[in-house]
């Protein structure tokens, strides 16, 4: 439901409301009891109305709702991001400080590793056709 629609909604249940107030008392003029107004027409539909309007608003405060709840949730994940971004720092540092006693313990083993491989062919070779003599 769009959420800009509350104000108009709300609205409409005030002139409902104010239709069922108006419809109530020309009923009572009228002379007619409790239970034969809950059985007028007019006065269901505008109950009627009445109830869409509740519905609606409903749904426009579970939306909000929903949208608050997730704009929290990003918030906090934000700031959990921010917090590991700044936090492995420190780490990064004794990282670094591994992987240079590693490569001091490679340069000391006994076989250097090879760093060219052979190039390799691009799809398949193809054998030339011999030709039929005419």
């Amino acid at each position: 439901m769009n959420l800009r629609a509350r104000i108009y909604v709300e609205n409409r249940k005030k002139e409902a409301l104010a239709k069922l107030e108006a419809r109530m008392v020309l009923l009572k003029e009228k002379g007619l009891d409790s239970e034969e107004i809950l059985r007028d027409a007019t006065y269901r539909q505008i109950k009627g109305l009445i109830r869409k309007a509740d519905s609606r608003l409903a749904r426009i405060a579970a939306q909000e709702k929903l949208n608050q709840e997730r704009a929290q949730a990003k918030a906090e994940k934000l700031v959990a991001e921010k917090a590991a971004r700044e936090k492995p720092k420190p780490e990064a540092e004794e990282v670094v400080a591994e992987k240079k006693v590693k490569k001091e313990k490679v340069e000391k083993g006994a076989k250097p590793r090879k760093e060219e491989k052979p190039e390799q062919k691009k799809g398949k070779e193809r054998k030339p056709r011999k030709e039929e003599p005419q």
